[in-house]
């Protein structure tokens, strides 16, 4: 594979979590793709798939061992993403996986306290165990 072809592949895997593309996502995950890949804005695939409300390729993700604490160049982590877009699913996914409330700037609580979002508050708190 020439190195132009290993950006494509990257590209077209970004695109897969982003649209739940989940089964070719984790065919190439399982043949040895990395599960932390990172594009040139820090985003990881399970925050791609977050914010893009996967929730299929969220858990995908996470049975695969993808970070829950990776931040990306704007110190957000998928759960901030999740708890931006009122995802209960995938917050509880990510919470569930043990993600931080209180990670990165702004974490996930600090995010649900600014845009005024309680539901999202409170699945935070009872998140934490």
């Amino acid at each position: 594979m020439t190195d132009e072809d290993a950006v494509a592949l990257a590209h077209e895997m970004f695109d897969m979590a982003r649209q739940g593309r989940t089964e070719d996502l984790s065919a190439l995950l399982d043949a040895g793709a990395p599960v932390d890949l990172t594009n040139a804005k820090g985003d990881t695939l399970l925050i791609l798939a977050a914010y893009h409300q996967r929730p299929g390729t969220v858990r995908a993700l996470l049975e695969r061992g993808a970070d829950v604490e990776r931040l990306n160049d704007r110190s957000q982590n998928a759960l901030t993403c999740a708890v931006f877009r009122q995802d209960t699913e995938i917050a509880g996914l990510l919470l569930d996986a043990g993600a931080d409330p209180d990670a990165g700037a702004p974490s996930s609580r600090a995010t649900a306290q600014y845009f005024g979002l309680p539901d999202m508050t409170a699945l935070l708190e009872r998140g934490q165990r």
